[in-house]
């Protein structure tokens, strides 16, 4: 797919106020896709009430988003291809709107996981094709800042999707955690298409890779449903989750020898020839599972063992997001003068450091004590994520930039669902490892017991006491071994950014890859 640039049809480029606008749109445009991830899922709860289901059943609002955004996304550079990426940027935003105004008027469970599936085939061009269409419209100088803002929307909307999940729960009802989305959805639809139509890309009419579409279908649903049934089935005692990991496994295998010998490919694998696309792609799944498993695992841990609501837990999430929206501008800058390997290095190994401070973590830390640590860490996003991307974009041809923004963004999620399965299902091991590990060494004497039973308590309430004690240091323990583990996965990803070449060109506006 060759993009073609304004001058080509005789327009003048965007410049000045209406640039920022158009780069406003394209950022909150991928920002609610990001959001819609996390926000359906503290309104489990709320939703499995209002439509009389179990919450178990519920989960499904959450699985089906996930399953039908991880299958559209990798297509994305195909539908620019053939479509136009424009013409389905503004077509995607216009159905994301609708489908969740759909979610928020179902009545019935199949009604509303329809049309989440619906939503997330909608929401998943949105992501790729606004760093895409963000990098064409923007002038070489500027396109650094340009991702720096895209990259902001893509590291605080999961941060601040349970705060707004939850208060709209709560001060509201469920249905408006998806009716949220309709007004913002299609205006950007709108003044994105008037902004926007001058800078849409030569159409090539190609074939439709019916196999391969039908391929990535199956190994993708396959493996995302895996990973969300994987730990409420018990994982590979569930005859279910072998059947789907067979399928995935298998689907994955013919899909590779598929595409890659595919005279017009769905997904255009191509890209990863190039050593700094993979390289930086392979940093950036690293780096994303890693942040995505704190992410995870930190809400878990305050609510579940810390007392904190879900209010209080999400408020004190988003202090990572605070550094990281100040800081962008400058990692933007920056991006186009040094090295984006130093850069890059200097953020994940800074976030590694942070995390590594937080396994040392107590059950009688203050808020500030937990606050602090995500605070300071807010300063390395941008220095990662900023220049990886534009570094990842850089390695390709102009032509090929659609579909890499697309297998990167497809990579990157899946690394997300993959860090989220692991994490919870380690944290619970873990956990009960440690338990039966300090159940053998804990009040030996049984001093502690009779310190209890000699204030008053029966035999049984001091038993229970003991065993909360040790049941709250198990999971005090086991977050700070997984802590441990996501430090030193931090680590590993700063060091692979040295296996990419050194940029010989940054992401250039006027080349039209962009």
């Amino acid at each position: 797919m060759r993009l073609s640039t304004p001058l080509e049809h005789g327009q003048a480029p965007l410049s000045g106020g209406m640039l920022w606008v158009a780069a406003l749109l394209l950022s909150v445009a991928n920002f609610i896709a990001v959001l819609d991830m996390t926000i359906a899922n503290v309104s489990v709860p709320n939703i499995s009430g209002g439509l009389g289901t179990a919450t178990s059943q519920a989960t499904w609002v959450i699985t089906s988003y996930a399953v039908a955004e991880a299958i559209t996304v990798p297509l994305t550079g195909w539908l620019a291809a053939r479509f136009g990426a424009v013409r389905v940027f503004v077509t995607s935003m216009a159905f994301f709107g609708l489908f969740s105004m759909l979610c928020g008027l179902s009545n019935s469970l199949g009604m509303l996981v329809f049309a989440r599936v619906c939503q997330g085939m909608a929401g998943g061009p949105l992501m790729p094709l606004s760093q895409t269409l963000l990098l064409r419209i923007f002038p070489p100088s500027k396109a650094p800042a340009a991702v720096g803002l895209w990259a902001v929307t893509t590291l605080v909307a999961p941060v601040v999707g349970p705060i707004l999940g939850g208060y709209l729960c709560d001060e509201y009802s469920w249905p408006w955690v998806f009716y949220i989305n309709v007004p913002i959805a299609l205006a950007c639809a709108f003044f994105a298409w008037k902004l926007l139509e001058r800078y849409e890309n030569i159409l090539a009419r190609d074939p439709i890779d019916r196999v391969g579409m039908v391929l990535l279908i199956i190994w993708v649903g396959s493996l995302q449903l895996m990973l969300d049934e994987g730990k409420q089935l018990d994982w590979f005692s569930s005859n279910f989750i072998v059947s789907l990991a067979l399928t995935a496994a298998i689907g994955f295998a013919a899909f590779m020898i598929w595409e890659l010998h595919a005279e017009h490919p769905i997904v255009d694998l191509r890209v990863f020839r190039h050593r700094g696309f993979t390289v930086s792609v392979l940093t950036i799944s690293l780096a994303f599972a890693a942040f995505f498993a704190a992410n995870v695992l930190t809400p878990l841990w305050l609510q579940s063992y810390m007392g904190y609501t879900a209010a209080q837990a999400g408020k004190t999430t988003a202090w990572s997001g605070v550094l990281a929206i100040m800081v962008a501008p400058l990692a933007a800058g920056l991006s186009s003068k040094v090295d984006p390997r130093r850069l890059v290095f200097f953020g994940v190994i800074w976030i590694g450091m942070i995390t590594m401070w937080r396994t040392v973590a107590t059950t009688d830390m203050t808020y500030w004590d937990i606050s602090l640590p995500l605070l300071a860490m807010g300063l390395g996003l941008p220095f990662f994520f900023v220049p990886t991307t534009g570094l990842a974009l850089a390695s390709v041809d102009p032509a090929e930039t659609a579909s890499a923004a697309g297998l990167m963004s497809f990579l990157r999620t899946l690394s997300g669902a993959f860090a989220t399965s692991l994490v919870t299902t380690a944290w619970e091991n873990q956990t009960s490892r440690n338990h039966a590990e300090l159940v053998g060494l804990s009040d030996v004497d049984q001093g502690v017991q009779s310190m209890l039973e000699a204030s008053g308590m029966t035999g049984d309430a001091a038993l229970q006491t003991v065993d909360q004690l040790i049941n709250n240091q198990s999971v005090m323990l086991a977050t700070n071994q997984i802590m441990f583990i996501v430090a030193l996965t931090f680590v590993l990803a700063a060091c692979v950014i040295w296996l990419a070449p050194k940029p010989n060109r940054v992401v250039d506006a006027s080349g039209g890859g962009h």
